[in-house]
């Protein structure tokens, strides 16, 4: 995406490799119900989990429900004789309730199952977990959930990565994130040499994807303000890629907005199996996928961290969201909505959301508002 220190020339030669969407986006801005909807193909509203935590006092496990109600990828993959491995982080319990036949991830809260628990040593601490499945699975097709803790904090990078770049930026907190940004292509690079040397790569499909964003805070070791948890791009936009050589054509759209709800009906349908009606995305790798990408744009919703009805989305929502073409419509929900403006952004113009237009812009306003409706409308 052609930033000014970063290195990640793993990630760089995927994109070449890759149908890659540099607008693609995910409807959550927060790491559970951005997983979720990866997973399931459906919105935060529709899957039931809207934030990370349970309201306060009330048993974690029972937010593990809706994962037992789910249909997912792994599930629908089994079905057609799949065997999958969950790594990294996964919040929805034991990597079995998500339909994995193997996995990292334990769930159990007794023994700190929050959000990944074992799982997320991988990357930090190799890819060990990953070799010994794709070694044991015999001859049978596999789906491999590689969701690794980085360049997630903490951000502890190697030495060797620190230094190289404590010299590119005056904030440690900045040098630390983009060594971390590096560490995490590291292992990406790892992974997809393995694939070449085990002779997998011609016959599997390796789709990238960022479940929500991250700006790093210069002067703390946390994300700043309109990034992670905010309706803006630096929270809710990541690169998408699609790699499976010798049946995707490279090339790079910098021009279609695309979800990560349409990841799970374009992996099925790579696979031979449809998609089942409740997924509401499209298959990426057809054009009638995007057609509709392209004329109807993508939407989303923020919540609020701890979630404050386990089967109510609507009692935490603080805004929704919508793109189309070139611009940004932004909703505040509830209390918010009382002290907060509409925003409307022309995303081609001012790609870093300075500039509110939605009063020079009241029919835009009004039509993407009837867009939004269309899509959820949520109880007052």
């Amino acid at each position: 995406m052609g930033h000014e220190a970063i290195s990640t020339p793993n990630i760089d030669r995927l994109a070449k490799e890759s149908l890659t969407f540099t607008r693609g986006y995910v409807p959550s801005s927060l790491c559970r119900p951005s997983l979720m909807s990866i997973i399931t193909g459906r919105y935060p509203h529709q899957h039931k989990v809207s934030g990370n935590d349970p309201p306060r006092g009330t048993d974690r496990t029972e937010m593990l429900k809706h994962i037992r109600g789910a249909v997912t990828l792994p599930k629908l993959l089994g079905d057609a004789g799949y065997v999958s491995l969950q790594t990294g982080k996964w919040w929805e319990g034991n990597y079995a309730l998500g339909g994995f036949t193997q996995g990292m991830t334990h769930g159990d809260p007794a023994r700190g199952g929050r959000h990944g628990d074992d799982g997320l040593a991988i990357g930090r601490q190799g890819l060990a977990p990953i070799y010994d499945f794709l070694e044991s699975r015999g001859d049978k097709p596999f789906f491999i959930w590689y969701a690794p803790f980085l360049p997630h904090s903490p951000h502890n990078p190697p030495d060797r990565l620190l230094a190289k770049y404590r010299g590119k930026t005056d904030s440690l907190h900045v040098a630390r994130y983009w060594a971390m940004c590096e560490w995490f292509d590291e292992t990406c690079g790892e992974l997809l040499d393995y694939l070449d040397r085990e002779g997998l790569a011609e016959n599997t499909l390796v789709v990238y994807i960022a479940d929500n964003g991250w700006i790093q805070d210069p002067e703390s070791p946390r994300y700043a303000e309109r990034s992670k948890r905010s309706p803006y791009e630096g929270g809710v936009r990541t690169p998408i890629m699609f790699r499976w050589p010798g049946h995707i054509a490279p090339r790079r759209d910098d021009d279609t907005p695309v979800s990560s709800i349409d990841l799970a009906p374009s992996i099925l349908a790579a696979c031979g199996i449809d998609p089942p009606k409740g997924m509401s995305g499209f298959s990426l790798l057809e054009s009638r996928g995007l057609a509709p990408r392209r004329d109807e744009g993508v939407y989303g919703e923020i919540f609020e961290h701890d979630v404050a009805d386990i089967d109510n989305p609507a009692a935490s929502l603080l805004f929704r969201w919508c793109v189309a073409d070139r611009w940004k419509l932004i909703v505040p929900h509830g209390d918010r909505a009382k002290d907060g403006p509409v925003e409307l952004f022309d995303l081609a113009a001012d790609p870093h959301e300075t500039k509110n237009l939605a009063e020079r812009e009241p029919e835009t306003v009004q039509r993407l508002s009837a867009r939004l409706d269309d899509w959820w409308l949520p109880e007052k």
